[in-house]
Parts: C-alpha cells; sequence; structure tokens
C-alpha cells in the first residue's frame, strides 16, 4: 500500500502535508530514474499544472529535481491532465507529470505520475518514488557539466493537443448553442478554443482564474451554477469541468445533469448500435447507480464493476479490450482515443451522439431513471480503523438487510483524502437520508470522527 499516492497521486494541502521539497526529491528520482531507462540522450519529462497559487511552486521544484539528475523537463504550463498524457504518448518522452488537486480547493495540490504510455504510474515504479522520499534507497548522483537537464517551453504540444480534439468531432457545431463551465481551472482556455473551432456559440462561465477560486462555486462540483445558466440563456447543451479537466458533467437543454452513469448509457448505446461496442460491455464502478444497472439490462448491454478511481476503470479495459467505462463523477474514458479521462473529450462524444441522432440530450438520457442516492463524507483520524470498527459494520451490515433487493449502501475509503465516503441507494431520498445518518451517527459515537 503506498503511502504518499493515491488513487490519483500524491495530493495534500500545499506545503502542509505535501511540500515543495516533496517535489524537488520526486523529480530528483523520476529524471535519474528514467535516465538509466534511456538508450541515447537525456531523459524528456513533460510537466502541466492546473492555475492553482502553488502550482508554479510546485512546476519550479519539479522542474528543478528533474534537471539537477540530467533530464530535460518540457513545461506545458497551465493544461490538463489528458492535454499530458496525450503529448507523453504521441512523442518521444519518458513520462509525463501533472501538477493539480483535481476537484479538491485551491489550497490543496497533488503530482500526477504519467507513465511512457500516457497511462497513469504503474505501482511499482510509485513505491520506488517512495522509498526515496523516505530515504530507504539511498542517494542520487547530481548531473555535473554537459550532464546537466533544461527547461523547454513547450506550448506547443498543449497546441497539438487542442488540435487532436479539434480533429475528433464527426460534425461542425454551428447553431448550437454551448455553455462550458471551466472550474476557473485547466481548462479555461482550451475548452473555448476547441468548441469555437467547431463552429459552436460559446457561452464561458468558470473561465477567470486567479489562483484561488479553483472549483469554487463552478465546475463540476457545482453544476448548480451552469443548471442555471444554461436555462436563463436559453443553451442546447452544457458541460461543466473539474480544476484539471479529466472528468466532465453535463446539463441538458432543460437544465437538467447528466452524470457520468448516464453518459456511459448514452454512449455505450450510441456503440451497441453501430456494432462498435467491443464486447458488449462497459466498464463502471461500484459507484454507479442501480438506474445505470436496470437501463443497461433492458439495452441489452453487458457491464463490469471496479473499485472506484478511473485507473481501475482503466486496467479493467485494457484486460477485456472494452471500449468505454468510467465513473459516476465524470470520469469517462474513450479507450480508441485517449489513455485517461477527458473532460473535453467526453463533451465531444456527447455532441457527436446529439448530432448524429439528432436527438436533444436530455430525449437521449431520457431510458435511464436513476434511484434517489444520499452520499456524505466524513473526516477521520484513520480510515481504515473507522470502516472496520465492529460496530459501525454492524450498523452497516444492518442497513444493508433492511434495504434489501430495493437499495444498497456502499461504506468506502476516499482514495486521495481522510474521508470515509456512506453512500445509501433506495426508493425514495429520505430512506437514504436516514440510513446514511445511521451510519455517520455510529462513527462519530466511536470518536472516528476527525476534530
Amino acid at each position: 500500500m503506498a503511502k504518499y499516492f493515491g488513487t490519483d497521486g500524491f495530493r495534500g494541502e500545499a506545503n502542509v502535508t505535501l511540500n515543495v521539497e516533496h517535489a524537488f526529491k520526486i523529480g530528483r528520482f523520476l529524471g535519474w530514474y528514467y535516465g538509466q531507462k534511456r538508450a541515447s540522450g537525456p531523459a524528456k519529462v513533460v510537466i502541466g499544472k492546473d492555475t492553482r497559487r502553488s502550482s508554479y511552486m510546485f512546476e519550479y521544484a519539479l522542474a528543478a529535481g528533474l534537471t539537477a539528475s540530467g533530464a530535460d523537463a518540457y513545461l506545458l504550463h497551465v493544461t490538463t491532465t489528458p492535454s499530458v498524457s496525450y503529448v507523453v504518448r504521441t512523442e518521444d518522452f519518458d513520462g509525463g507529470i501533472m501538477i493539480s488537486a483535481s476537484h479538491n480547493p485551491y489550497y490543496d495540490n497533488g503530482i500526477k505520475l504519467i507513465n511512457y504510455y500516457g497511462e497513469k504510474m504503474d505501482e511499482d515504479t510509485i513505491m520506488k518514488v517512495e522509498a526515496y522520499l523516505d530515504g530507504y534507497s539511498g542517494e542520487i548522483p547530481l548531473a555535473t557539466r554537459e550532464k546537466m537537464g533544461c527547461t523547454v517551453d513547450y506550448a506547443s504540444g498543449r497546441n497539438r493537443y487542442i488540435g487532436y480534439l479539434i480533429s475528433l468531432a464527426t460534425r461542425s457545431y454551428a447553431g448550437k448553442r454551448v455553455g462550458l463551465d471551466c472550474a476557473n481551472g485547466s481548462a479555461w482556455m482550451i475548452a473555448k478554443s476547441v468548441f469555437d473551432a467547431l463552429g459552436a456559440k460559446t457561452y464561458v462561465i468558470g473561465n477567470a482564474p486567479d489562483g484561488m477560486n479553483i472549483n469554487k462555486d463552478c465546475g463540476s462540483t457545482h453544476i448548480e451554477n451552469l443548471q442555471k445558466f444554461v436555462k436563463e440563456n436559453q443553451l442546447d447543451v452544457g458541460f461543466a469541468f473539474d480544476g484539471d479537466a479529466d472528468r466532465c458533467l453535463c446539463v441538458d437543454e432543460k437544465g437538467n445533469v447528466v452524470d457520468g452513469d448516464k453518459i456511459l448509457y448514452i454512449y455505450g448505446c450510441y456503440l451497441k448500435e453501430r456494432g462498435k461496442l467491443v464486447g458488449n460491455k462497459i466498464v463502471t464502478t461500484v459507484m454507479s447507480n442501480f438506474g445505470l444497472y436496470k437501463a443497461l439490462d433492458e439495452a441489452g448491454i453487458g457491464y463490469e464493476k471496479t473499485a472506484v478511481g478511473d485507473k481501475y476503470v482503466y486496467e479493467n479495459m485494457v484486460s477485456n479490450n472494452y471500449r468505454i467505462g468510467g465513473e459516476q463523477s465524470g470520469h469517462i474514458i474513450f479507450r480508441k482515443y485517449a489513455t485517461t479521462g477527458d473532460g473535453i473529450l467526453t463533451a465531444i462524444k456527447m455532441m457527436e451522439v446529439m448530432l448524429e441522432k439528432k436527438l436533444p440530450l436530455s430525449k437521449l438520457a431520457e431510458p435511464m431513471v436513476t434511484y434517489p442516492q444520499v452520499l456524505q463524507n466524513i473526516r477521520v483520524k484513520d480510515k481504515a480503523a473507522a470502516r472496520e470498527d465492529s460496530d459501525v459494520q454492524a450498523v452497516v451490515a444492518q442497513v444493508a438487510e433492511e434495504l434489501g433487493d430495493e437499495g444498497r449502501i456502499l461504506v468506502r475509503e476516499s482514495g486521495t483524502e481522510p474521508v470515509i465516503r456512506v453512500m445509501v441507494e433506495a426508493d425514495s431520498k429520505e430512506k437514504c437520508r436516514e440510513y446514511v445518518d445511521r451510519v455517520i451517527r455510529k462513527i462519530k459515537e466511536k470518536g472516528h470522527e476527525e476534530a
């Protein structure tokens, strides 16, 4: 089990849990590690960052560590996580680093490592990085003289990614009124550039980052703002991204949310109709709604369930050659086009279905009826101790028994925060609330809540 890196990188409060020295040492190790593996010339690592104030500090620290170990650091500057993945896998890079805490508040940050194939870093390499962070693997020699690395401005890589996205559209968006909520994050310039180039009339919010307003009352974690925006401006559709734009939630022309489950349903059906749904299956996580599975059953589409995290979704897809998978939260992987979740790509794919089928998003999502769900997070001192507490488990088992076949309860640890997530689905919101409260109350009674 990794000490620092969770399901989506090394994440924590900037200069508290994750500090500038961590970043420098990660750069030092990766510069040396890739240098040992490269046949000739210096190792090449590409770095992207989101709009948090601390991202600049981590960018320079990582670049200093890389170059001190003899690697060249290519800077994409403010860009999306999937763009880093794209650049690594399509150009001659040994790996990539994205500086972002995704949907977390501005004072948090994260370091995501991407391998040679544009995928999330394998566990073996992560453990080697952690061993170096903790001083278990000895010192790494500093590069000297001509062996020192350099930094390279690589905004051109980001521009090539934008061109790639534009190339994936099957039709012009002329005449379509599209709302974009860029979360004051990585997508704030890229998303509009793509949709403008494709001919849409774009209406944008969450596009004025100041280093401290990323995800603040905007983006996919505050979808209500885009819902209101779409209705007020009578838009055809809206797309909301998170801080690093690897997820997307949609809003239909009526102002209704179309979440990751409905996106999976819509595109899964679209692929099946065209005979392109490989294995006739979609990959989901344990957090997907009951309603998705009912709708897929009715459509004659199978599904897999993985642990939460698009990393696990992708691994399942690769193992079985499936083409689409993702999470309710909006991390959707279109494996033919990307190796990670990509919010802007997801928006393009939803536009494709709307235009090819000549139907509004509300009609496409209509067959899937979402079960009422309540999800509550509680910050705890020790995630494992809280979840494994026998009294907490007894309450969870009792709730599961009472729900029977008419709902479900899921209690899990967050992969990126000191949080336990309690989720209940049932035939009414009131019942969901009652059962979630029962579990949360027991966690608090047993003294697991963080002070």
